[in-house]
């Protein structure tokens, strides 16, 4: 890489490039030497990558600022190109709604203002025409309060580029900015108060009460108030413009050219509260919330910090995440080197703990913040280890309200986490967990991570793991392997009749035989005489037993004999025999279930709606608030159908724009062949209409060829569409089968509605969690090993108790899955409320069952 392209990229690091110093100064003077003599030859070469790194690395702002504004006293061509391409780049933003974009580039653009680079009367323009579209957006006679979220962003955006220029803003255009502040609170007066419901990390956060959380845009309002009464003062910001201040008033300030916000979706044609929550739902997902903070730590453990550094540092951390998103050691790196004057540990955990559980997704996979996390430990060894350690504790603690999503995500993560530090986590500390109800979730929580650590390794590796607490051998999944009904072991209560059947079958498969004469061979010689039961159950015992051996053998048993299932189960009814079957022959391994299950729906041997029907059957149902077993299943099911509708509208797409491109080359064809044929040619001396013969049968091939692809793509494309109404058809069924048992379940089991209509009456012994400690149960880490305080009391022993009846865990477990789907897939449920109203969601619905509902796809009070 050129010398001048690594020092614009490492300037404010501590790197070779700049003799690991971290004087900032010194920095930007030698990139500025750089990038000078670079401009004299290669300015189209600078340009582009100048204003990438400014939007890839954007805790790096205002260097790249200061940069600029050097520049602009040697090239102020160049700087000028640099504002027109910035004022596209960002029109652009705004009408593509790129959020984190159009963030950015607001930041830039205060940092240019901040080098005298920008006119600070152009940053208040593009301030004020921001805030008038939120103001107009959520006018309910002019605009269209349901988009709220997208004015939210805009003032969000606004308030967040004080931190980087308040105040040469309120130095130079003191009454501009106090009109913007004043214009900010007007609109903080008008708009509606964002609820967190149905996205708040703890169920005890929406069990309602007089106090009313600030929600995020009110928070930042309060933090920038503050910021302004100390006189904008912020240590987490470096101005490293004021070391150039005399050299820079010298240079031209440039003007922003004008930028108009995109205007907000029309209001439906029937005005209604359901139409209100759809438009309402789609700019949510447009204009997500950044981030919701997750206090893990009491406030004396976290770092001391001004509420405005809190806001910035969260800002670089959440940038170097997005930017950094396939780099994981680049992305440790900057992590713990920003540009503060303090330490951030404890807010950088969780600041990467608020995306691992952000609801209702994660910005990227969970295994992204893993791999940053365990690199997080390996660059702070003697410090980032026992923060998380102390993390996972804090969230332990408080697992019982914890929202399910938010605990499947911690149990698969910590379970990782731990798999790659040899498993070894201090458990005689959970030990007391034994003493709990089997449904208790600190229980459950032990248990469902032991067996995911099985998952990741083997059953006496992670039995080891936990010799510190033998006792906890008690929660590992069962060590045995499959359960063959047909293996002639001891104990095995089946007939010698059906254990022949079974061989027979075994070695037809090892001969080869194909699937077509194997249903033959069971529909003379096995059907007619045992009956579908046995037939069924020895067919697919015995197949799943020759396909146990490894994943691929089970793939290839599939492949190969899967139409022999598909015969034999040809309904819903028979399917839902069949899955009990695999869970019979798996039942020792969740994993190999969940696989078995998901493959066979993959090669549509079985349904979505048996999978359903096989979750809510009774055996099941009593394992819904102990094991995740059958969430796991049901978990997969709707997923695969989700995704199939995904891939059918990727595929839709890329067929439209495959129609266009064929019709435009038709059209082309036809107009080149209706040229040629329009020509007057001479022909053995006479005149003839048409060119020379044998070029215009080239183009009437052309021609022809060009329309049977046009017609074929318009084919291609309406098959998938055909596809794709099948699937959403199917999708809805899915949706209200799903709900319709899920209400069906609750009812049965929750009390009389009119008595506990919220989560909190159900607890109905008190507290979820009673603590017989001495010492307060605030979690309190251990300055140097993460280890909490409390749990040393008592010889090392906690003495928790949980107080909540199983019936009360089932029915609060139960509720916390409703609200999770309804979260994960709102946007295809969405199409389908009124259906879902109509039929399932009715007076007859339990008031909890409706409200989780209700609470998972964000619908507000008044659109019940």
């Amino acid at each position: 890489m050129s010398s001048w392209k690594s020092l614009l990229l490492r300037i404010g690091d501590k790197s070779s490039e700049y003799n690991s110093s971290s004087d900032f100064k010194d920095h930007i003077e030698t990139c500025f030497g750089a990038l000078r003599r670079e401009l004299t030859h290669s300015s189209a070469e600078v340009l582009p990558l100048l204003l990438q790194c400014v939007e890839q690395l954007p805790h790096k702002t205002p260097l790249y600022g200061t940069l600029i504004g050097l520049l602009n006293l040697e090239d102020e061509d160049f700087v000028k190109k640099i504002v027109e391409d910035t004022q596209n780049s960002f029109q652009d933003a705004l009408e593509s709604g790129n959020c984190d974009r159009i963030r950015i580039l607001m930041r830039f653009l205060t940092a240019l203002m901040c080098s005298k680079v920008l006119q600070p009367a152009s940053l208040v323009v593009v301030f004020e025409t921001l805030l008038s579209s939120a103001a107009i957006t959520v006018d309910e006679e002019k605009g269209n309060p349901s988009w709220q979220a997208r004015a939210d962003f805009y003032v969000i955006c606004i308030l967040s580029c004080l931190p980087w220029g308040g105040a040469e803003l309120a130095e130079q255009v003191p009454e501009e900015i106090e009109r913007v502040l004043v214009g900010i609170q007007a609109y903080l007066s008008i708009r509606r108060h964002t609820s967190d419901s149905g996205l708040s990390f703890f169920e005890d956060d929406e069990s309602g009460g007089d106090v009313v959380e600030k929600d995020f845009l009110e928070d930042l309002w309060e933090r920038i108030q503050v910021l302004s009464n100390n006189g904008w003062k912020v240590e987490s910001v470096p101005r490293p413009h004021l070391s150039f201040e005399a050299q820079l008033v010298a240079g031209k300030s440039h003007e922003f050219g004008p930028i108009s916000c995109p205007e907000q979706p029309e209001l439906p044609s029937t005005v209604s509260a359901m139409a209100y929550g759809k438009q309402k739902h789609d700019a949510e997902l447009k204009y997500p919330q950044r981030i919701r903070r997750l206090n893990i730590f009491p406030a004396s453990k976290t770092e001391d910090l001004q509420p405005i550094d809190r806001f910035v540092v969260e800002e670089y951390l959440l940038d170097v995440l997005l930017f950094f998103n396939g780099c994981r050691k680049e992305c440790a790196a900057f992590m713990v080197g920003l540009p503060v004057p303090f330490r951030y540990e404890y807010l950088m955990a969780e600041t990467i703990f608020s995306q691992l559980l952000l609801l209702p997704h994660p910005p990227f996979k969970p295994i992204y913040y893993t791999l940053v996390i365990m690199d997080l430990c390996k660059a702070l060894p003697g410090a980032f280890p026992a923060v998380v350690a102390g993390a996972v504790r804090a969230l332990f603690d408080k697992i019982a309200g914890l929202d399910m999503e938010c605990r499947t995500r911690l149990i698969l993560w910590f379970s990782h986490h731990l798999s790659n530090f040899q498993f070894i986590w201090p458990w005689d500390e959970w030990a007391y967990v034994l003493d709990l109800p089997k449904w208790a979730p600190q229980r459950v929580f032990v248990q469902e991570v032991l067996e995911r650590e099985v998952r990741l390794s083997y059953w006496d590796k992670i039995k080891q793991s936990i010799e510190n607490a033998s006792a906890l051998e008690e929660l590992l999944p069962p060590k045995g392997g499959p359960n063959f009904k047909y293996s002639g072991i001891d104990g095995q209560e089946k007939t010698e009749q059906e254990q022949a059947i079974s061989a027979d079958l075994s070695d037809k498969v090892k001969g080869r035989q194909s699937a077509r004469e194997i249903i033959l061979w069971i529909e003379e010689n096995i059907y007619p005489i045992h009956g579908l039961e046995i037939t069924l159950s020895v067919v697919v015992q015995t197949l799943l037993d020759i396909g146990s051996k490894s994943f691929t053998h089970l793939i290839t048993v599939l492949e190969r004999y899967g139409q022999v299932m598909a015969k034999l189960c040809p309904d819903q009814d028979k399917q839902v025999m069949l899955i009990a079957e695999v869970s019979s022959y798996w039942k020792n391994n969740a994993q190999m279930t969940a696989i078995a299950i998901d493959r066979m729906m993959g090669y549509r041997l079985i349904s979505n709606l048996a999978i359903v029907r096989w979750v809510f059957s009774p055996e099941n149902i009593e394992q819904f608030h102990i094991s995740d077993r059958p969430w796991e299943v049901l978990r997969n099911a709707v997923s695969k159908t989700y995704n199939r509708i995904t891939d059918l509208r990727k595929e839709i797409s890329s067929l439209k724009r495959g129609v266009i491109s064929a019709e435009e080359a038709a059209s082309k064809a036809k107009a080149d062949l209706d040229a040629a044929e329009s020509k007057l040619t001479l022909v053995e001396g006479e005149p003839v209409l048409g060119e020379n013969p044998a070029k215009l049968k080239h183009l009437k091939s052309v021609a022809e060829k060009a329309k049977e692809e046009e017609e074929s793509m318009h084919d291609s494309l309406q098959a998938k569409e055909a596809l794709l109404t099948r699937a959403l058809d199917e999708n809805e069924v899915l949706f209200l089968s799903l709900y319709k048992n899920f209400s069906t379940v609750l009812v049965e089991r929750l009390p009389d509605a009119s008595r506990d209509a919220t989560l909190q009456s159900l607890k109905s012994h008190g507290d979820s969690m009673a603590v017989d400690l001495e010492e307060s149960p605030t979690m309190e880490v251990d300055d140097e090993n993460g280890i909490p305080k409390k749990s040393q009391s008592n010889g090392g022993k906690a003495t928790n108790t949980y107080n909540v009846g199983e019936k009360e865990q089932w029915c609060l477990s139960t509720l916390g899955y409703v609200k999770a789907f309804s979260r994960q897939y709102a946007s295809e449920i969405w199409p389908h409320i009124e259906k879902l109203d109509a039929e399932v969601l009715t007076e007859e619905a339990h008031p909890l069952f409706r409200k989780a509902v209700y609470s998972g796809l964000r619908r507000l009070s008044n659109e019940l």
